[in-house]
């Protein structure tokens, strides 16, 4: 006796959680096979790398030198940050230092630039 796909789902959708989870066992017992395996090999099939980390999406802009024109550096920090005149002169005074923290791609980018411009040594992670 054969019985069609709709008719084996229908006969499944009328049992317990519990009667299906023993059905499935007895399966795998029966055709020797896991039915978690197949759920893995979807997820990762074989001879394809993880997948890739997600973008980076917030970055930090860090002070690594002042150079030679401290005061051009200050007054860029201060633009950047909204620090006083003291915050900003000791934030610069006291590089390597994280000067902005969770700014998106292009501020970082734009910030960089600003930094470098003034003669600063910048890094963004």
């Amino acid at each position: 006796m054969s019985f069609t796909n709709e008719q084996i789902i229908e006969a499944i959708s009328s049992k317990s959680l519990v009667e299906v989870m023993e059905l499935v066992k007895a399966m795998e017992e029966k055709f020797g096979v896991s039915a978690a395996a197949p759920v893995a090999a979807a997820a990762a099939p074989a001879g394809v790398a993880a997948a890739p980390a997600e973008e980076k999406t917030e970055f930090t802009i860090v002070l690594k030198a002042a150079g030679e024109k401290k005061v051009e550096v200050i007054k860029v920090v201060r633009a950047i940050t909204g620090l006083g005149l003291k915050e900003a002169k000791d934030l610069v005074e006291s590089a390597p230092k994280e000067v902005k923290d969770a700014v998106s791609k292009a501020d970082a980018d734009k910030f960089k630039k600003e930094l470098e411009a003034a003669g600063a040594s910048v890094e963004v992670k």
